[in-house]
């Protein structure tokens, strides 16, 4: 019943349905709605198994972020499974891979990011005017302040206080941490 050039335009349908809901964070693409637009006459538990074994397959193809070789190797190997997928769907998911695998690996490396990122800082650097300790007054204090926060969404702003060995210490962290970026990025 999946046969066809029909069958091949709802199932393509149907992946990118998956897609939008996985990826995208687009929540209002229901089984209900996906199935009512696709899949009418199927039963809702046939649908379902579809829906799941599509859905499984394009999770492993994404997560992987398979390349055309791969995906191919991944693909035949479905087809030649016990309850497996045709070669009709595999060609549909290749077709959709292709032309949705650069969108759906941004949207993963964007939801796997932590909470925030860095956006924005400012700096500026102060004469220390009052303190508890005399001998700390009129010593320069830079103050730093860091705009956190994920993309689309309203930021949080953290204010820092660093005196000179602060902002020694810092900048050693710093360095350590560029040092190691430096060398994971010449030996890949």
């Amino acid at each position: 019943s999946w046969a066809g050039s029909e069958g091949c335009k709802a199932l393509a349908a149907l992946l990118s349905g998956i897609a939008q809901a996985a990826y995208h964070g687009n929540a209002a693409l229901t089984a209900e709605l996906l199935r009512g637009q696709l899949y009418p006459e199927a039963a809702p538990e046939e649908f379902a198994a579809l829906r799941a074994k599509m859905g499984g397959l394009l999770q492993s193809i994404a997560s992987a972020d398979m390349d055309l070789n791969q995906l191919e190797a991944f693909l035949t190997a479905q087809t030649k499974k016990q309850g497996g997928i045709t070669s009709d769907q595999a060609a549909v998911l290749a077709k959709f891979w292709k032309n949705h695998r650069v969108k759906i690996h941004e949207s993963l490396v964007n939801q796997s990011r932590w909470d925030n990122v860095l956006k924005n800082m400012n700096w500026r650097v102060d004469l220390k005017s009052q303190s508890r300790h005399i001998d700390q007054i009129n010593t320069p204090v830079a103050i730093v302040e860091m705009e956190l926060g994920k993309n689309g969404q309203e930021s949080e702003f953290l204010c820092l206080e660093f005196d000179e060995a602060k902002v020694s210490q810092m900048l050693k962290k710093l360095s350590e941490i560029e040092e190691s970026m430096t060398a994971l990025t010449q030996t890949t």
